[in-house]
């Protein structure tokens, strides 16, 4: 999750996230960014099956107004609700737990025999390791230090 300015993005997801259960959907991500000279809040939500524009505008409704009175964002903003798309962030741990077997794309803060980023198939979590195996080799990445993970989308042959 990701923060610009004064904002604590932390504690807009943890306002947020109880309001989107609620509702029948998984908080994913948050992100506020500047963009194009105007500051964005980005939620990505998600639920079994898939997100439609119709839950997008629910959801934006509701935590815009939620957002509006809890005075969190001090500056001008535009709220963007949307899926997390094919390459889905990994960011909780029940995320990854979700992905093995998948193929993600890991960047972590620490090298590991020289490299920071890692693609392969996620084979298990298990402790505080993250397990891939890239090139036939099993790699076990601490999860306090991976920064930025996702699932890598592969196509039918």
């Amino acid at each position: 999750m990701t923060g610009g300015v004064d904002l604590d993005i932390r504690k807009v997801a943890r306002l947020l996230e109880p309001v989107l259960e609620d509702m029948g959907f998984e908080l994913v991500d948050v992100e506020f960014l500047s963009e194009h000279g105007r500051w964005v809040l980005r939620v990505y939500a998600d639920k079994e099956g898939g997100i439609t524009l119709d839950d997008c505008v629910s959801i934006s409704r509701e935590i815009g107004y939620l957002l509006d009175v809890e005075d969190m964002v001090r500056q001008r903003y535009v709220l963007e609700v949307s899926s997390p798309g094919l390459n889905r962030p990994l960011k909780k741990k029940k995320d990854y737990m979700k992905a093995i077997g998948k193929k993600v794309k890991i960047r972590i803060s620490s090298p590991i025999n020289g490299r920071r980023r890692f693609t392969g198939y996620l084979k298990k979590f298990q402790g505080k390791t993250v397990y891939l195996e890239t090139d036939h080799n099993l790699v076990g990445l601490p999860f306090e230090d991976i920064e930025k993970a996702s699932l890598v989308y592969e196509f039918d042959s």
